[in-house]
């Protein structure tokens, strides 16, 4: 959420920088890097939280954890890229679905474990 807050806040002094007023999302093009690279982290936000607790509960709380730790690194980074140049927000997008699709792995082989094997 902190995340997602700080996302927000860099929008709200970005328009107050271009000025650029409510509800534009059209202007000068280093705010319109930073408000897309806030909407793309709040789009995955629901399917980080979903993953991250399905594989915390059923696979390893752990392991879990750290992926998540390390998405919300490469999502900053890819925020912080994005703000810069939109080619900087490539890395840190293929490392954070990676992270996805690890954390999609994890979930699959905690449920299966969990009802296939009890």
């Amino acid at each position: 959420v902190l995340f997602l807050a700080y996302f927000a806040m860099q929008v709200i002094y970005a328009r107050r920088k271009y000025k650029i007023s409510p509800p534009e999302t059209t202007g000068h093009p280093e705010f319109e890097r930073t408000f897309r690279a806030q909407a793309n982290c709040s789009e995955y936000f629901p399917i980080f939280i979903s993953l991250l607790w399905v594989a915390g509960i059923f696979f390893h709380q752990g392991v879990t954890a750290a992926c998540g730790l390390l998405y919300l690194y490469t999502r900053l980074k890819y925020f912080q890229g994005y703000a810069v140049t939109v080619q900087g927000r490539l890395g840190p997008l293929y490392a954070s679905a990676w992270l996805l699709w690890g954390l999609v792995g994890l979930a699959l082989a905690g449920l299966l474990a969990h009802f296939l094997w009890p």
